[in-house]
């Protein structure tokens, strides 16, 4: 089982890099597909950035000359077939989900889907948080239903999850495997477990640096430099949140919470709740527990 074309549902944060490293790295033709105009036409420019920065810095470090450069960037852009119409997955072998993170629209997703694409076509999600298991019922293909979490930034972090559920055939997972070592990634295996591995260690870590915050155990800006020096992290927790977005991070939490009562681990701190409905979701807005401009902290 080869996938030599690939979909991928969403142009936003995560789809644009997922396309960008499947057509560059892959060598893959790619389907990206949007539901607004608008938001394909950021997507494709973020695309065309990024490939030219990339291009720029091999440039820099004599590992590609001008032309080789160019050719790197032109290649990789005529890889990506932009579009507007889900039936145009028909032809993938592989089609990859990265859309808003809310399970009912995934498995709605999954269900139209399965009525577009041939029968041999490997459905993947991106999702960081709910169960691939659920979204195999809905793609009416469980043997072929798959998680791929890559990692934002997609075009910058190595790491790629790869999930199985119990129902996952094996020739399915070797090819995930093989299609994450093209595009340049390092893929592990995990199984269908709430968080799969980094986000299950990670969440829990944000959590109990919040929970320090609110008792008033140390201020936001010593938790952040003691887990930054004291254990080598490139960002504090609370940072890290930000940068992620306390939505996203609080939608996360809350669904572990429904779904494992019983796990200690799984708690919603106060303050998180209150950031959120304030409307501060950290770097997306400007404003989270910290202010930002852009990508980087004011």
């Amino acid at each position: 089982m080869q996938f030599e074309t690939i979909g991928v549902v969403g142009c936003g944060l995560m789809g644009h890099g997922i396309a960008q490293v499947a057509a560059a790295q892959g060598k893959k033709n790619v389907v990206v597909v949007e539901t607004d105009a608008a938001a394909l036409a950021r997507g494709v420019q973020r695309i065309e950035q990024s490939l030219a920065k990339l291009a720029q810095k091999a440039v820099e470090k004599k590992q590609m000359d001008e032309a080789t450069a160019r050719a790197f960037v032109a290649d990789a852009r005529q890889r990506i077939k932009p579009s507007l119409q889900r039936k145009d997955l028909s032809g993938c072998d592989l089609v990859i989900e990265a859309i808003v993170e809310n399970l009912d629209a995934k498995c709605e997703l999954w269900r139209e889907l399965d009525a577009l694409c041939p029968s041999h076509t490997v459905f993947a999600s991106n999702t960081s948080s709910f169960a691939v298991g659920a979204m195999a019922d809905a793609s009416r293909r469980p043997a072929r239903t798959i998680g791929l979490h890559f990692f934002n930034p997609v075009q910058l972090m190595q790491l790629v999850e790869v999930v199985r559920t119990p129902r996952t055939e094996p020739a399915v997972l070797d090819a995930a495997f093989a299609f994450a070592r093209a595009c340049g990634k390092e893929p592990v295996a995990c199984q269908d477990t709430p968080g799969f591995i980094v986000n299950r260690l990670l969440v829990p870590f944000l959590v109990q640096a919040l929970l320090m915050l609110e008792r008033g155990e140390a201020s936001k800006e010593d938790i952040d430099t003691a887990m930054r020096l004291g254990c080598g992290h490139p960002m504090g927790p609370i940072t890290l949140a930000d940068y992620v977005g306390l939505d996203t991070t609080l939608s996360i939490l809350e669904g572990w919470c429904r779904s494992h009562p019983k796990e200690p681990a799984f708690v919603v701190p106060r303050s998180l709740r209150e950031k959120v409905a304030a409307g501060k979701l950290g770097r997306k807005t400007g404003e989270g527990f910290y202010g930002w401009d852009g990508d980087k902290r004011a």
